[in-house]
C-alpha cells in the first residue's frame, strides 16, 4: 500500500506544528525581555526622581543607566513623567475596548472587568510601591500629571460606554457609571499597593459589590 502521501501530510503538519512552537517561544522571549526594559527604565525614572526631582535629570541619564537608546526610551515612555508613573507609551488597548463594547453582561461589572484587563497589562506589581512613593515625595506634581491623565481616560470611557449602550455622548447615565466604577478604582489601587495579598481583581470586585448592597439597602 503507498502511504507516502499520508507521510508527506503528516510531516507537513509536524514542520507546521514546531513552526508555531518556536514562533510562540520567540514571542514569549520578547515579551519578557520587553517587559524587563520597561521594568529597568521606570525604576531608575524613579530612582532618580526621589534623588533629584524630575527636573533634576534628564532622559539621556536614564538610558545611560539601563543601557538603551534616547529613541528606545520613547517607544515605551511619552515623558519621564510617565516613566515614572510606568504608564507605557503605546499601550494598545483597543482589543479590551473592543471586548467591553461586545460584552453583554451588567454595566459596572463589564466596565469593572474592563479596568482589572487594563490593570493586569500594566505589570505593575506591589514590590514597586516604595520606590513610587519616594518619587512621589520628591515631585508632588506628578499628583497633578496622573489626575490630568485620570480625567482623559474617563472622558475616553464615558464616550465608551455611551458607545456601548447606546446612548448619546451628553447622557449623565454614561459618566456616572465612569465616576462610579472610578471612585472605587482609586482605594482598590491603594489597598492592592498595600500588599494585602489579594489580587487586584478580587479587590476591585468585592468592592462592586459592596457598593450594590448599599444602593439596594
Amino acid at each position: 500500500m503507498n502511504d507516502g502521501g499520508e507521510t508527506e501530510v503528516h510531516f507537513r503538519a509536524d514542520r507546521a506544528t514546531m513552526h508555531s512552537m518556536t514562533e510562540s517561544a520567540s514571542r514569549s522571549l520578547r515579551d519578557r525581555q520587553l517587559a524587563e526594559t520597561a521594568r529597568r527604565l521606570r525604576a531608575e525614572a524613579r530612582r532618580l526622581t526621589a534623588e533629584r526631582g524630575l527636573a533634576g535629570f534628564t532622559v539621556e541619564e536614564v538610558c545611560s543607566e539601563v543601557g538603551v537608546s534616547r529613541r528606545t526610551f520613547f517607544n515605551y515612555f511619552a515623558a519621564k513623567e510617565n516613566a515614572v508613573l510606568g504608564i507605557p507609551a503605546r499601550a494598545d488597548t483597543s482589543d479590551l475596548d473592543e471586548a467591553f463594547l461586545a460584552s453583554e453582561g451588567e454595566l459596572l461589572e463589564s466596565l469593572a472587568e474592563l479596568h482589572i484587563a487594563r490593570w493586569e497589562r500594566l505589570d505593575m506589581s506591589p514590590a514597586e510601591v516604595p520606590a513610587l512613593v519616594a518619587a512621589f515625595t520628591k515631585a508632588p506634581q506628578l499628583v497633578q500629571h496622573l489626575l490630568d491623565l485620570a480625567a482623559l481616560g474617563e472622558r475616553e470611557d464615558t464616550a465608551l460606554v455611551a458607545r456601548r449602550e447606546g446612548w448619546s455622548d451628553d447622557d449623565e447615565r454614561a459618566a456616572t457609571a465612569v465616576q462610579l466604577v472610578g471612585a472605587l478604582l482609586r482605594p482598590t489601587v491603594s489597598e492592592y499597593f498595600a500588599g494585602t495579598g489579594d489580587d487586584f481583581r478580587s479587590l476591585l470586585l468585592r468592592r462592586l459589590a459592596l457598593a450594590r448592597r448599599l444602593f439596594s439597602a
